[in-house]
């Protein structure tokens, strides 16, 4: 008996194991037992690796064409490439985007909790940097076109185009294929529900007036 559920285990992670763009023939075999049932790797079903096609790991995601900011009101836009658009990266570990900014445009303040960043300039200057733990030291440094900057994983992190009458982008690769993103004043000022306003007048060492004001503002989600 011992033996039979030691299979089983062994089954089991076999599965978890090859459930990639490298699928091990064991899935394969194993497909049929589990059929009814779909196996799920980070929360996302695994395909089945017969019924896998080239276009399963394609996306024609046109980075090389600039998008709009203007409608932003920090004047950016961000451009995801990950498992929630492109179910391919499964389990493998990477994703990737794009960030464009309008003229002095910001990608604020954030973090990604499963993802370390490493973000390449692809046109323009911007002024970027993360703040470590405490005690909160600030690393920051003004990059230019093929530069390459890195944001440690869960840092609060942020860019910033310097040029008043030019566009700029980047392109961020990230190590998880779902990386999460929480942006500081949208979780702050934005959620849902507020967070009392005794508890964030006391933080901010501000009048409750001000974080009214704050929380009344349209916060949207200007990261990725």
């Amino acid at each position: 008996m011992e033996g039979y559920y030691m299979l089983i285990i062994y089954s089991y992670k076999s599965i978890i194991t090859t459930c990639s763009s490298h699928t091990h023939f064991l899935l394969s075999k194993l497909y049929a037992t589990f059929s009814m049932h779909a196996v799920r790797v980070n929360g996302f079903a695994c395909k089945d690796p017969m019924a896998a096609t080239p276009e399963d790991f394609f996306n024609a995601a046109m980075l090389d064409q600039p998008r709009d900011t203007k409608a932003s009101k920090v004047r950016s836009n961000v451009t995801n490439i990950n498992v929630i658009n492109f179910p391919g990266l499964n389990t493998l570990g990477i994703s990737l985007a794009r960030i464009d900014y309008g003229p002095l445009g910001v990608n604020t303040p954030h973090i990604h909790p499963r993802a370390t960043e490493l973000l390449t300039v692809l046109e323009g200057t911007l002024y970027l940097g993360f703040v470590t733990s405490n005690p909160n030291r600030l690393f920051s440094k003004i990059v230019k076109k093929g530069d390459v900057f890195v944001f440690p994983k869960a840092m609060i992190h942020f860019q910033m185009n310097l040029a008043h009458d030019k566009p700029a982008a980047a392109l961020s690769s990230l190590s998880s294929q779902n990386p999460g993103v929480i942006s500081i004043a949208n979780a702050v000022f934005g959620s849902k529900p507020p967070i009392s306003d005794d508890v964030l007048a006391t933080a901010f060492q501000v009048e409750k007036d001000l974080i009214h004001w704050l929380q009344s503002q349209f916060w949207g989600n200007t990261n990725y």
